[in-house]
């Protein structure tokens, strides 16, 4: 017989707001990255996670609509916003933004290499990384690199 692991139990459903789910909950010192936060929901995660301290950083394609979100989120919770451009599509685009949002002091942890068994001029390779650690201001990251020829 195969018991259901305990369900997270909370006091928040459908209609719970971000303001009540971080009530009383005091992010100063952490940092965020909202994706999409010029825009949605994202607008509504990144001015809260800004109004209880938390370092928002809203990552976006359009920084002009990016700079007007963070521009209304610092005057609603008097904590400044960062904005970088990000579009997830493009790994280049991804690269740039996780060397300017760690800064200097990130470093890869581990560099896996993975293809068919030979790369031939001409192939296409990509790099993608997960973030393995993130403390006291430094990041590590894996990174896995692919060739994506066949």
């Amino acid at each position: 017989m195969t018991t259901s692991p305990d369900l997270i139990q909370t006091p928040f459903g459908c209609d719970s707001t971000a303001a009540e789910v971080l009530e009383g909950i005091d992010l100063s010192g952490k940092r965020a990255i909202v994706t999409g936060g010029s825009s949605g929901i994202g607008i509504e995660t990144a001015r809260a996670l800004a109004s209880v301290g938390a370092e928002v950083t809203i990552a976006v394609r359009d920084t002009g609509a990016g700079d007007r979100t963070a521009t209304d989120i610092a005057a609603a919770t008097g904590n400044a916003v960062r904005v970088g451009h990000l579009d997830l599509a493009d790994q280049a685009s991804v690269a740039t933004f996780v060397a300017d949002w760690a800064g200097p002091r990130a470093r890869v942890l581990r560099f896996r290499w993975q293809n068919r068994g030979i790369a031939i001029p001409g192939d296409v390779l990509t790099c993608s990384g997960t973030v393995a650690k993130a403390e006291e201001g430094v990041v590590e990251c894996e990174l896995e690199e692919r060739n994506q020829k066949s």
